[in-house]
């Protein structure tokens, strides 16, 4: 039975998030994941945060609904193509198509209200600034700012009952020091999934930003992506 302090954990089902549930847990944390179907391309992510959720012992697992479809703006919401590569040194510096107008604000909002019903003061999120696509509300300046702003805007803040601290384990961790550190913490990464484009089996396209940050990450530990390592009976 779980003891820890409450904290929300931000799941998406990737390589990151998985890693920061199991950072919650080893610290000492009760984890509840909070994962979204917002709309995205595909569903496969959330089977992804499922198993993790399961196989890293959080507390409960919800998932919200929210559809930024509606919005579109990006690859993962509306027809607009993925982009894809063959090295990780294709990538653009701009701000690629993939990016969700303001999903971490909007996922973090949800953290949280959850944060307060469970009188926790804590969330995690496994944004990156060193190997990721460049996404505006990844970088520590933003987590500082939306940390200020969301210890104003609670009852539980108010009252002095909450002092919201959002955690952010990976930030200045390099992918292949995050799988270095999830490894070594028991993470299973053949659980998760990353890719932005999956083919209509779910498995990973290997070509689009994040398959290849992933794929780069693996090969610099000297390991195999195993979201890349075909099923038995699969070729290619």
């Amino acid at each position: 039975m779980m003891t820890g302090k409450p904290a929300v954990v931000l799941l998406s089902g990737g390589l990151d998030s998985a890693t920061v549930l199991a950072i919650a847990r080893a610290d000492g944390y009760t984890p509840y994941a909070l994962s979204f179907r917002y709309g995205q391309r595909h569903s496969v992510e959330l089977d992804a945060a499922s198993r993790v959720a399961d196989a890293l012992g959080a507390a409960k697992h919800v998932v919200a609904d929210i559809d930024l479809r509606v919005f579109g703006g990006s690859a993962l919401t509306s027809d607009i193509a993925v982009p894809h590569h063959e090295r990780v040194e294709e990538l653009a510096a701009d701000i690629p198509v993939t990016y969700v107008p303001a999903r971490n604000t909007i996922f973090l909002s949800f953290a949280l209200a959850w944060a307060e019903t469970l009188e926790s003061s804590d969330v995690f999120i496994g944004v990156n600034a060193l190997d990721y696509s460049g996404y505006p509300d990844c970088r520590p300046e933003y987590v500082r700012a939306y940390e200020q702003m969301a210890n104003l805007a609670t009852k539980a803040g108010v009252e002095g009952r909450q002092h919201l601290r959002i955690h952010t384990p990976l930030i200045e961790l390099t992918k292949a020091q995050i799988i270095q550190r999830g490894l070594t913490l028991g993470v299973d990464y053949s659980l998760t999934h990353s890719c932005y484009d999956p083919d209509p089996a779910g498995r990973a396209c290997g070509t689009c930003d994040s398959c290849l940050l992933r794929r780069r990450g693996f090969a610099e530990v000297g390991l195999q992506d195993p979201a890349l390592i075909p099923a038995p009976g699969l070729a290619g």
